[in-house]
């Protein structure tokens, strides 16, 4: 299973899953939240009060979810390019994201969890913990996380 997000290191996780595992099947998973779901934990993060009353409707998590649809085909043909036999899934976060990919590695009974990460350093890295680090944190199956420095086979990573 390989959760992507669209990103380049995204791309990057899916580009070493097909060295290591090229003909082999792979479920190209993007999490996606709801307009009420994100309108919540971005306010949160700024430490307003989330306003729940607002005309967020079904029309907009529709494209949300279009929208997350059309970046999961994007990963699963590149994962196809990279010689992996891919198929798509989309899970709908309802908590955290690192909980609903851990879910669904449970649920399609993964060998492996591959993800990226977010590169972040520093202070940023210090405020907020990543997904790749909560799913290390709490998956019960092997996770392989493809470093943001990391290029390609046999490149050092520094």
């Amino acid at each position: 299973m390989i959760a992507y997000d669209g990103s380049d290191n995204a791309d990057r996780a899916i580009d070493w899953a097909g060295r290591i595992w090229a003909g082999r099947g792979a479920v190209v998973v993007t999490a996606w939240e709801t307009a009420l779901h994100q309108t919540a934990r971005m306010s949160s993060m700024s430490g307003m009060q989330p306003v729940f009353g607002t005309a967020l409707d079904s029309e907009t998590d529709q494209l949300l979810r279009i929208e997350a649809g059309t970046l999961n085909d994007r990963g699963v043909e590149r994962a196809a390019a990279c010689g992996l036999r891919s198929r798509g899934h989309l899970v709908e976060v309802t908590g955290t994201v690192w909980g609903a990919l851990i879910d669904v590695a449970d649920e399609i009974d993964a060998d492996v969890l591959v993800t990226g990460t977010r590169g972040a350093t520093g202070l940023r890295a210090l405020m907020r913990s990543s997904v790749a680090e909560q799913v290390l944190k709490h998956c019960s199956r092997p996770v392989l996380v493809v470093p943001a420095r990391c290029t390609g086979p046999g490149t050092p990573v520094t």
